[in-house]
């Protein structure tokens, strides 16, 4: 006979206090308890994250550790600590919380999975993907008829035997896009492989789990799973036919550089939530509904990510780590006990590791992908996350894992995610695999036919224009072979980097803009280089460095020496006001400039941008340009002369060189020079032969005009200077050798621009010219051009 005992349960918690002076806890109630809820949370795991930088993790595993930490597994031991600031009846709101920044952020995740994509997906990463689920799919299976036979007793079979099939199948496509690029592997062959396969496994890993969840129904008949499983796949069928054609018109009436309505926003976010209460009704889950809307965004348009960052950093930053401290609370570790349950542990961990990468790895080797890449793809593969979690709270929830099986699961996903950062690095050295000996670095060269391949940088739309009409002017006749250019968006890894960018950009790194059977994105950068390729005829690539500003370098130089260039064109970190004055853009891009002046493998502009041609590219026809070549000596002004006459092979290029001379009869208090020196004879020899050598090679062009400048004194130098300061572009080289510019501010206010480049921003000289500064590639600078660059790298 059943007894008849009295439950009583605890009054509902109110919103907010009367305060302490009342008599108030405030921890006795809702609002300032998820108030301190949230704040401990986030700044533990911040702390974690920077803890764990220097090991170059990725945040859901500080994230995960930190749920653990403030759960019974290590500070819930304490049940003080446990029942006043993580009470039973607070977890109603927590949760509640927890799962509506969930809903946002797994709708920012279909927001980065393509479909367009996906089916552009080639064979070997499909083949990697089905690989990488199949196998860890059949080995979960057969894991958890052991497990259920120890402890995992009495749980449904069917749907235990699929979440755990999932749950060792999943790949987490946002985690893994965030270990590749912190290793700088995003723009790799292996990084876009892995990117590839990762999107379809995390789509395959989606349609797995709503079969899950359609199976584990507590207590109801078999036909009520198939009813649930009908629903949602009409629910599904439903938002394919209708919400794309909504989306579309949203995003047809959201121009690029302006802000997106609010209407559409809030029309966006509302459906969200109604998509979600939709597949909750069903029998799923909530998220099913956010992700499946979430896929069917377009995302050409800037409505995309205009959504990804109105929301990131709210859901992100605030509302996500509370999903990481309730699947802490409902993880105890101490439920591990005793040799078997260890062993079960380790077995997990090794069948899942084992079914990732054999699998992964047979079918790459069947690829013909070499073993080195093919381990690496591996382990990659094995990369755990969030999604991870949410099919394991899932379970939990439903009643399929037990709280020792769910710390079994949670710890594997820990710790196949944490190892695979130091097993990528120690396995798969790209910097070793793509170094290569190459022979034109210079635009200086004796061999005058050969193509020049120019790598232009750019990290904003505001240096477009100029860029364009850069190209535009370099490509001389076309009797070199041709100017192929790279042009190279400089994108900032930060915490709140979106995964869609990442994977959009790997997609078209180093593509053609026109390529058979596929439209390009019409974005406002890429319609300018697909134009400008069209009219010019010159090959323009994109190409994207995403890393942080203290390693952007690293990725620019491996790029230059991966694609044999010969120039690299770096922005300068000012840009002019309306006054013409100049004023920074981002302080660190300066250093960018700088690491990249001291490693590159050829030679390295810096432009400094006043519009040249204005807002617009100028077509061929309608150029008309004077360029100025301000030339004392040395291998920088000799390269950037040789860059100018390459531009004067344009047609609408009108090049002046002006080579500066000190007087001899005229000895100043600035100037002290022994003309008939050794020294200054070899030190001027090669000047005199290149100079030479290019007048008689361009003594039919009548557009070059050469002027020997005969000064007295600096103060000369500048006044001559001065009289071209009307033309378009100044070409300077970075040092230049001889006393008259020893008279000049060395250091400056800029020392990567040199002491002429630092005269030409100054605002003293008032020009509406832009300046590009060049340093030609030594395989070793000289003391004064490095030594200036050390002493201001140490500053930052």
């Amino acid at each position: 006979m059943a007894s008849s005992s009295t439950i009583e349960c605890p009054p509902p918690m109110k919103a907010s206090s009367n305060g302490i002076f009342q008599g108030d806890n405030p921890l006795h109630f809702a609002l300032p308890l998820v108030i301190v809820q949230i704040c401990l949370v986030v700044v533990l795991t911040r702390v974690l994250a920077y803890i764990l930088r220097p090991l170059r993790q990725p945040r859901v595993i500080a994230e995960t550790i930190g749920g653990i930490l403030l759960g019974p597994s290590v500070l819930g031991r304490n049940q003080k600590y446990l029942n006043a600031i993580f009470p039973p009846r607070s977890l109603t709101v927590l949760d509640t919380l927890a799962n509506l920044g969930l809903l946002f952020f797994l709708f920012l995740v279909g927001l980065e999975l393509d479909p367009k994509a996906l089916r552009r997906t080639g064979k070997k990463a499909i083949s990697i993907a089905v690989a990488g689920i199949s196998l860890p799919f059949v080995l979960g299976i057969g894991t958890s008829f052991l497990l259920r036979a120890t402890i995992s007793e009495g749980v449904s079979e069917g749907p235990f035997l699929v979440f755990m099939g999932v749950a060792l199948s999943i790949t987490a496509f946002p985690v893994l896009a965030r270990i590749l690029a912190e290793l700088k592997l995003l723009t790799t062959d292996v990084g876009r492989m892995a990117m590839s396969a990762a999107a379809v496994n995390d789509m395959a890993a989606w349609i797995l789990l709503a079969l899950a969840i359609a199976l584990s129904g507590t207590g109801r008949s078999p036909v009520v799973s198939i009813w649930v499983f009908l629903c949602g796949s009409g629910f599904v069928l439903l938002c394919i036919f209708v919400a794309p054609h909504i989306f579309k018109w949203m995003a047809q009436r959201c121009t690029e550089g302006e802000p997106v309505d609010e209407i559409y926003v809030c029309a966006t976010l509302v459906s969200v939530l109604a998509a979600g209460f939709v597949t909750d009704t069903i029998g799923i889950h909530a998220l099913f509904g956010a992700f499946v809307l979430g896929v069917l965004v377009p995302k050409e348009a800037p409505f995309a990510l205009s959504l990804v960052e109105k929301l990131e950093d709210l859901v992100s930053g605030l509302f996500l780590p509370l999903y990481f401290v309730s699947s802490g609370l409902k993880t105890n570790v101490a439920t591990i006990q005793g040799a078997q349950s260890w062993g079960l542990l380790v077995l997990v961990i090794s069948t899942a590791c084992f079914g990732k990468v054999v699998g992964t790895v047979c079918v790459s080797l069947c690829c013909k992908i070499p073993f080195r890449e093919a381990l690496t793809l591996g382990f990659l593969m094995n990369t755990k996350g969030l999604v991870e979690l949410i099919v394991l709270n899932i379970g939990k929830d439903r009643g399929v894992l037990n709280d020792q099986t769910f710390a079994i699961m949670v710890l594997m996903a820990l710790f196949t995610t944490f190892i695979t950062t130091p097993l990528v690095v120690t396995i798969y050295k790209p910097a070793n695999i793509t170094k290569s000996e190459y022979k034109h670095r210079t635009i200086q060269r004796k061999e005058s036919s050969t193509q020049l391949r120019m790598l232009a940088c750019f990290h904003s739309t505001r240096n477009i224009p100029t860029l364009i009409n850069l190209m535009e002017i370099s490509r001389g006749t076309g009797k070199r072979g041709g100017l192929h250019v790279y042009a190279m968006h400089l994108m900032e890894l930060s915490e709140r980097s979106s995964t869609m960018l990442m994977a959009h950009k790997v997609r078209n790194n180093a593509m053609p803009f026109r390529r058979k059977g596929h439209v390009s994105d019409k974005n406002q950068i890429v319609v300018a280089f697909e134009a400008f390729q069209h009219l010019s005829q010159v090959s323009v690539r994109p190409t994207t460095a995403i890393s942080a500003m203290s390693t952007m370098h690293v990725d620019i130089c491996k790029s230059a020496q991966r694609k044999r260039l010969a120039i690299i064109i770096l922005p300068f970190h000012k840009h002019p006001r309306v006054d013409g004055h100049l004023e920074t853009t981002r302080g660190d891009l300066r250093y960018v400039n700088i690491r990249v002046l001291e490693n590159a493998p050829c030679s390295v502009a810096i432009l400094v941008d006043r519009e040249l041609g204005g807002l617009s590219h100028v077509s061929a026809s309608n150029v008309a340009y004077v360029v100025t070549v301000l030339f004392f000596g040395g291998p920088d002004d000799r390269e950037s002369l040789s860059y100018g006459a390459l531009m004067a092979e344009h047609p609408g290029i009108t090049l002046n060189v002006v080579r500066f001379i000190v007087d001899a009869d005229i000895i100043g208090d600035s100037i002290q020079l022994d003309m008939n020196s050794d020294h200054h004879v070899k030190e001027t020899e090669p000047d005199e032969q290149f100079l030479k050598e290019l007048k008689e090679k361009v003594s039919n062009n009548d557009t070059i005009k050469f002027k020997d400048n005969v000064v007295r004194d600096s103060e000369e130098m500048v006044n001559s200077i001065r009289t071209y300061s009307r033309c378009n572009l100044f070409l300077v080289g970075r040092i230049p050798e001889g006393q008259l510019v020893e008279a000049l501010n060395k250091k400056g206010e800029c020392p990567e621009l040199g002491p002429v480049g630092n005269l030409l921003i100054s605002a003293d000289f008032s020009t509406s010219a832009s300046v590009l500064v060049v340093q030609q590639y030594r395989s070793k600078l000289p003391g004064d051009s490095l030594n200036s660059l050390v002493a201001e790298n140490t500053k930052e």
